[in-house]
Parts: C-alpha cells; structure tokens; sequence
C-alpha cells in the first residue's frame, strides 16, 4: 500500500474522534427546560428522600448530572434573562424580579437591543417555541413572541393559578403567541408539557429549538386534582387554599417529571432521540418548602442554597452515560454552548458572559480558569475556583470567604485567614461592577 494510502486511510479512521458534537449532527434539536424555585435536594438522583424523579433520573443516568451548577440569579427574572441572552442579566438591564404590581416596576421587561438565543437560532434556520413561564416583561411589546419564539403558549407574569391562570394581582395571564386566550382549560403543568410534545410532533422534519419554562414546583401550591386558588380582580378563594403544601410540592414535582417522561417519549417515538440535545435547570434554588440538600441558604440569599441548583445534560451517543461533572458552571454558559451545537451566530460584537460547555460536555474537558459573579438585592458574591466570597449578605458578617470544596455548608468564615484573597476579590468584583454598569441596558421611565 502506498504511503499517500496509509494516511488517507489514518486520517478517515480518525475521523470521528477528531469532529466535535456540532460537526457530527450540524443541526441539533434543542430542549431546554427550566423548573421554577425546584432545589438543589428536590430530586431522586440528587438525594432526595421524599420527591420521586424517575424520568429526570433516567436523563441523568444517560447523560451528565452537574454537582457544581449554578443560575445566575437567585429569583425567576434575573436567571431567565441570563439564560436567553448568554450575558450576565445586570447587563442585560434585569438584575431584579419584574413584579405583577403596577405600583412597582410592571413596565419593565427585556428590551429589544437584546438578542435572544431564540432569535440566533430563528436565523440559524431554527423553528423556536416557549411553553410556559417568560417573566421578562408583561407589556405586549415584550412577548416572547417578539423576542424570537414563532410559538408561544403560556403565561408572562412570575406565577399563575395553576387552573384559573390568574396571576397575583388577579389578571388573566394565559397567551397563546400574543394574544390572551381564556378559552384553554386545564392544569398549567400539563398544558405545557403538551404543547411541547405537540410542537415536537409538528416540527419533527426541521430543526427546532423548545424552551420548556415549567411553574413548578413555584406557588401557588397546588396539586392537578386541586381547585382554583384565585379570583379576578384579586384575592384569594379562602375554601380552596391547600393547607397540605408538603404533599402538593411532592404532587407538582412529579406531575413535572411525568411530563418531561413524555417529552423525551415522543423523541424516541419520532427517532429523534440521538438528534437532540436536552438540557435540564432550575431558575434558582429552593425556598422553605422545598429542599437544597446540605446547601446553606434558599430562594434570594447568595450562599449556595439560593443558586446552586440541579442540572442534567442528555444528548445519546456525544454525551458519555452516567457522567458526574463537577465542574463549576453557570446558566449564562448555555447560549454559548448552544450556538456552539447548532453553528448560529450573534451579531459581531455582541458580547456573551458565558463560556461554551460542548468540549466539557463531549470529552469531560476541564474549563479555563475564571470568575463568576453574582449581586441580588444589595448582595454579592464572587467565586474563584474553590473560593467564594460573599458581600452583604448579613449585617453581622458582611464579608465572608469560604472554601467549598471543604466547607460545602459555608459555616467557616476564613476572612481573617485570607485577607490577600479577599482584597482581590473583592477588587475583582467592584471592577465587574462598574463594567457591567457602564454598558447595562437602561429600562424605559414608568
């Protein structure tokens, strides 16, 4: 055999071990989907005692489990505005919850000057549809609709009645694309595992990409043979509150994992299963009535327990089964990944807060050293490999410095031991700060 054969031949067989995940399938499906307030601990294959997950831990067995994954916010807003825009939501102008009430800052949402990993993936060629929560703006002008979703059923305000889909002020809040649609009835966890299945059933013959935004297991808490809670107008039916919220926390979980049983169902139904690439979140961590393992905090605080969250990566065949990652990584780091998977592009110059996953994901690549931020609220907090250093989160220590990979509860406070450390992180952060500041995007007067 000639030599020019031999390399030939070389080159072919290796091939494949030398194309990534985006070269292998150019067009991957995309699911992604985000629970609502679930916690650290509120999952089977995470520990946990009193919620049963078997469809979440089937995806986990098939793919990776992430033991060190984080929201960007620790609330609803802040992380979804993270999530689609692949930049830190401070400097995508929604550092804090766009609440129902007028009398707060209803008006606000996500301005059209950002770009959305649904519209890159639009352009890319992609069929994009959102079932389920937005909480990025309630004005008709922020629909998801206009922000790169072709399909879009579901609510835009941080929570719904999960029969009556009324919001906490006592507004209708169910669309279908931008329109309200009252005529659809039904229990909200369903509805939007449904209308996923459905737009997976239609769109089987391109690419598309499905944001599934689940309610739960967020309030009100109610189970799918409860009854309404509220009323138009406001208020609450007082002969309809659920006194057992234990019980309905465990009813929303796995009515959730049902559906995202069913998700993953009709890919292997439609063949579509080694084509699409799934990826599991939650929002932020878990409040009082949920669980955050062993983790420090809840919903709103910066210790772990207020966004350390669970997250399962699946993709058969590019992503090794049963693979336990422990890598640090953060929700701004899925656009990236994803533009990555599926060649779509941002406008030159955009400037992306997020890292791309695909090598860590594919080949269990260590990533580059970083930062990684967070402020809520007047609190902060800075994480440097192992260190993180947190910032007002409590009057009696307003710096505290720990080492999680020895002290995951964050009970010991090495301040004193670390001051060096602690100037540089703190030095670090204040210029993340001003630079985020300066190139935020304003939200209009009231």
């Amino acid at each position: 055999m000639r030599r020019t054969q031999i390399i030939v031949l070389a080159v072919y067989t290796l091939l494949p071990a030398l194309l990534s995940a985006a070269d292998t399938i150019p067009h991957p499906n995309i699911v992604l989907i985000m629970a609502d307030d679930l916690g650290y601990g509120d999952l089977s294959c995470y520990g946990s005692k009193e919620c049963t997950t078997p469809h979440l831990d089937r995806l986990a067995e098939n793919g990776m489990r992430f033991t060190d994954f984080h929201s960007s916010g620790a609330v609803c807003s802040p992380t979804r505005a993270g999530l689609l825009t692949g930049r830190y939501q401070q400097r995508a102008g929604i550092d804090g919850v766009v609440y129902a009430d007028p009398k707060k800052n209803r008006h606000h949402g996500l301005q059209k000057n950002e770009i959305t990993l649904a519209q890159c993936l639009q352009d890319a060629g992609y069929q994009t549809g959102m079932f389920g929560k937005w909480h990025l703006g309630y004005q008709r002008q922020y629909n998801p609709t206009f922000r790169g979703f072709q399909q879009f059923t579901g609510y835009v305000s941080g929570n719904v009645d999960y029969f009556a889909h009324l919001d906490g002020t006592g507004v209708f809040d169910w669309w279908h694309n931008a329109e309200l649609n009252r005529e659809e009835q039904g229990y909200v966890t369903h509805l939007i595992n449904d209308h996923a299945v459905e737009f997976i059933r239609h769109q089987r013959e391109k690419p598309f990409f499905v944001y599934i935004a689940h309610e739960a297991v967020h309030y009100p808490y109610q189970g799918p043979h409860d009854q309404p809670m509220r009323k138009e107008g406001g208020g609450e039916i007082k002969t309809a509150k659920r006194k057992d919220i234990a019980n309905a926390y465990r009813e929303m979980n796995n009515e959730m994992d049902k559906g995202i049983g069913k998700v993953v169902a009709v890919l292997n139904e439609l063949k579509l299963t080694d084509k699409t690439f799934i990826f599991f979140l939650s929002d932020n961590g878990a409040n009082k009535n949920g669980s955050n393992g062993k983790l420090r905090g809840f919903k709103g605080s910066l210790w772990e327990g207020g966004h350390r969250v669970p997250a399962i990566a699946c993709w058969p065949g590019q992503i090794p089964s049963g693979t336990v990652c422990d890598e640090t990584v953060i929700s701004i780091d899925l656009m990236p990944t994803i533009l990555e998977l599926t060649k779509a592009k941002v406008p030159a110059g955009r400037k992306l807060d997020g890292v791309s996953l695909v090598t860590l994901l594919t080949d269990q690549q260590s990533l580059a050293p970083r930062q990684i931020y967070w402020a809520y609220n007047g609190k902060s907090a800075v994480r440097q490999g192992p260190w993180k250093l947190l910032l007002n989160q409590t009057r009696k220590d307003p710096v505290e410095l720990y080492n999680l990979s020895q002290d995951l509860s964050e009970s010991k406070n090495l301040v004193e031991a670390q001051p060096q450390r602690v100037q540089q992180m703190q030095s670090a952060f204040a210029a993340w700060k001003t630079e985020v500041q300066q190139t935020a995007t304003p939200q209009p007067e009231k």
